[in-house]
């Protein structure tokens, strides 16, 4: 993947501070958590870590006993500002039918790491943001709207297999 620099830029979504305090007690959770909390702990530092208070507002509506150490886990980060043109990126990839129909969910952070050029877009959300299926489709509109593509990764994509 990257090599570990402090230049690299990494935007932390929810699902990173959710998994690292999670209280799901199934296989895939923990192992999640294991994993998040090792990513935390042995490269975080390496990095220059980014977020953005639609995370904060995302961990907010949380109920969870967690949600304030989700919240602290990420409050002394560079937090990026959404200027309205991230909102018109976000609707762009909900027009072209690659992400859900949220503007503040996972088209938003999309649309902030490509316009904020951050190396790394980390996350667990598999589904619609760390999935090969889609990467061809971000990377050709990104390309349109002449934005650049962060690697979509999760904390398992910088550990070892013994991890």
């Amino acid at each position: 993947m990257l090599n570990n620099q402090t230049q690299h830029r990494v935007y932390i979504e929810t699902t990173i501070p959710s998994f690292y305090y999670t209280l799901r007690t199934d296989i895939e959770s923990l192992a999640k958590q294991s994993w998040t909390r090792k990513w935390w702990k042995e490269y975080a530092d390496q990095f220059t870590l980014l977020s953005s208070t639609a995370v904060i507002d995302e961990l907010r509506r949380g109920t969870s006993e967690k949600t304030q150490a989700r919240i602290d886990l990420i409050k002394d980060i560079e937090m990026l500002p959404a200027p309205s043109k991230i909102n018109q990126i976000a609707q762009t990839y909900i027009d072209k039918s690659i992400m859900p129909q949220d503007l503040f969910g996972d088209a938003h952070h999309l649309a902030l790491a490509s316009f904020y050029n951050a190396d790394v877009l980390l996350t667990w959300n598999c589904k619609h943001l760390a999935n090969l299926n889609k990467i061809y489709l971000i990377r050709q509109i990104n390309q349109e709207l002449g934005l650049p593509t962060p690697e979509l990764a999760t904390p398992l994509n910088y550990l070892g297999a013994d991890d």
